[in-house]
C-alpha cells in the first residue's frame, strides 16, 4: 500500500519589490561603454574604479557631465560603467554618451534629454565619425607619395 501524503500548505509569494534600472550604450571610434543606473548615494564608477580617482581632471570632467547637468537626479542615483576599446579620450567620450542616454531611460523624463542635447548634441546621439582607411598609392588616407622626378 502506497503511503498517505497530507497536501502541503500553499506559502503566499512575497512579491519583490522591482528595482528601477537604466540600461545604455554609447559609442565614440572603436570604444564601446555600457551604462547601468540604480537609485544610490551619486556614486559614478567606471570598470570598478570610482571616478574621483581619475588623475586626468579633464577626463573625469567628461564623465560625470550628465551627472552634473540632471541636478538632483545625479545625487539620487549610482552609475556603473564598462568601457572597453579604443583610447582614453575615445571611453571618456563613450562613458558620457552611455551614461546620458541611461539618466534619460532611468528617468523618464522627456525635458532631461533636451536639456542634454541642447548643451551637446554627441551625449545624446552617438558620434558616427570614423576613421578614413588608408588607400594605396599614399603614406595616409588623403596624402600621395611625392614623385622624385622632373
Amino acid at each position: 500500500m502506497a503511503a498517505a501524503t497530507t497536501p502541503k500548505a500553499k506559502k503566499p509569494k512575497e512579491k519583490k519589490e522591482k528595482i528601477q534600472l537604466g540600461h545604455a550604450r554609447g559609442k565614440r571610434k572603436e570604444s564601446i561603454a555600457r551604462a547601468t543606473v540604480r537609485k544610490g548615494k551619486g556614486v559614478v564608477r567606471v570598470n570598478s574604479v570610482n571616478v574621483k580617482a581619475f588623475e586626468n581632471r579633464y577626463l573625469r570632467e567628461i564623465i560625470i557631465e550628465p551627472v552634473r547637468l540632471s541636478g538632483d537626479l545625479g545625487n539620487a542615483v549610482d552609475v556603473e560603467v564598462h568601457v572597453h576599446g579604443g583610447g582614453e579620450m575615445g571611453q571618456a567620450q563613450a562613458c558620457r554618451n552611455a551614461i546620458a542616454r541611461a539618466l534619460v531611460e532611468f528617468s523618464g523624463d522627456p525635458s532631461l534629454k533636451g536639456t542634454f542635447s541642447a548643451h551637446d548634441r554627441f551625449m545624446m546621439l552617438e558620434d558616427f565619425r570614423r576613421v578614413e582607411p588608408k588607400k594605396y598609392k599614399g603614406p595616409k588616407a588623403r596624402a600621395r607619395f611625392q614623385k622624385s622626378y622632373r
